[in-house]
């Protein structure tokens, strides 16, 4: 029996917030170190690498992991807006018209074939218009101006971890299935990257977080998701390999980074980044018999997610979505909370999907 039990159950709201918040967490304390080796980043801060916020200076800045993850969010409310209206939408649709909205804060333009959005309350943020390193799938696959599915997607041969990094909101909903909240992720990862392993990596992390927002144990919700991979019809055997390696992994606990980025890659592919993750958070959890504090097994497994010459940033959101899931707001430390930016805004958006998913203000 897996040991993360016993923690108080999270509400629907701390689920939504934590893994938001904690996504965001994440990914500014690994976009701190995202372009630094190994070497560098223990030459910045010592033997035991980057260890929190309380390391750095100043404000703390998210990256596009975070960007992206919030217009997930934001075209996810849309879509559920109208059905709470009683008008039918086409969520991929509401995802790709939020998407569009976000590339124009990069100063790039998806073209005249494109729709022209309308301006909704997410685009009035300042903090989510800065340009903070964008994968460049990302900002190509959009600026075709061309709405991807899942048979024909735009990129077709792109697997970069900007699919899987924004895929976090499709497990938040409650009350869908877990095949609903699978599809809804692979379809919008083909907006961008049409390869079948950024798709497959989205729809499983998606599916993780389904399952930890519906009350799954830790260590049981990531071998469910990764026999899922397994099983999953003309799967990109990439997928099942890294996840599998995880689990291995961290049947040893905590490994050197060297080790890590060997065994598991560097994280900028789709399904090594969601590797990664999944391997810091199950890792870091204590030896059996051990109660789980979840705000010092959030600050371990970011640390671990971090830490490495690989995709630092995406790893430690990939991290930050999954323990917020898990535990809820209470795993996420209070100074780290005050030192990142725009986490108004991140609360705005969160209590967004609260609304039209629990009908909570």
């Amino acid at each position: 029996m897996s040991i993360d039990h016993g923690t108080p159950t999270p509400t629907p709201k701390s689920r939504i917030h934590g893994s938001l918040l904690g996504g965001a967490l994440g990914d500014a304390l690994g976009y701190a170190v995202e372009f630094d080796s190994i070497d560098e980043i223990r030459r910045r801060f010592g033997a035991q690498g980057l260890a929190g916020f309380e390391d750095l200076s100043g404000r703390c800045h998210f990256s596009d992991d975070t960007q992206l993850t919030l217009y997930t969010v934001d075209g996810l409310v849309e879509a559920l807006e109208w059905a709470n209206s009683g008008v039918g939408a086409d969520v991929n649709a509401c995802v790709w018209l939020a998407y569009l909205r976000w590339l124009a804060t990069q100063g790039a333009d998806a073209g005249p074939s494109a729709p022209a959005p309308q301006p909704r309350w997410i685009d009035g943020n300042e903090v989510l218009r800065q340009q903070r390193h964008p994968e460049q799938d990302c900002i190509s696959g959009l600026s075709t101006g061309e709405m991807g599915t899942s048979v024909r997607p735009v990129n077709p041969d792109s697997k970069g971890a900007g699919t899987v990094m924004r895929s976090a909101p499709f497990g938040l909903i409650p009350h869908i299935s877990p095949e609903a909240a699978y599809k809804m992720s692979s379809d919008a990862a083909s907006l961008t990257h049409g390869h079948p392993a950024a798709r497959q990596s989205s729809g499983v992390f998606s599916l993780l977080i389904h399952r930890l927002v519906a009350g799954a144990d830790l260590r049981e919700a990531a071998a469910a998701v990764t026999a899922h991979a397994a099983a999953i019809p003309h799967v990109a055997p990439e997928l099942p390999d890294r996840l599998g390696a995880a689990l291995r992994l961290a049947d040893t606990a905590v490994v050197p980074p060297e080790e890590l980025i060997q065994a598991l890659g560097g994280g900028w592919f789709a399904e090594e980044a969601l590797a990664v993750a999944l391997y810091a958070v199950l890792a870091t959890l204590p030896a059996d018999g051990a109660a789980v504090l979840p705000e010092q097994h959030f600050r371990d497994a970011i640390a671990v997610a971090v830490n490495h010459s690989g995709g630092s940033d995406t790893a430690g959101s990939l991290a930050g979505n999954i323990l917020g899931a898990r535990y809820g707001e209470d795993c996420l430390p209070a100074p780290w909370l005050e030192a990142l930016e725009g986490h108004d805004v991140i609360r705005g958006m969160a209590d967004q999907l609260v609304g039209v998913t629990t009908g909570e203000g």
